[in-house]
């Protein structure tokens, strides 16, 4: 799976979480989770769980504390699946 795959894969993970007053259109490589996509922490926790679906990796709690923007979590994501 190439980068962009991922990237968009990622996308649609974060699409499902964004409240009402934010836009699909908003996430982009540098949005961080809470304070630009308003994602409460509750709902990041569901989306590492989707993500670790979604990629067959498990995210460990130092891995949560690194993932606060979308980059962050590309990054946790392309270095979970090279250690595979």
């Amino acid at each position: 799976m190439k980068k962009e795959e991922r990237y968009q894969k990622l996308k649609e993970i974060i699409a499902i979480y964004l409240p009402e007053d934010v836009k699909v259109t908003a996430i982009e490589e540098n949005s961080n989770f809470i304070t630009e996509l308003n994602i409460n922490s509750a709902n990041l926790v569901d989306i590492v769980l989707d993500v670790e679906d979604a990629f067959d990796i498990r995210i460990e709690n130092e891995d949560m504390d690194e993932m606060q923007t979308v980059n962050n979590a590309l990054a946790i994501i392309n270095r979970k699946l090279s250690e595979a």
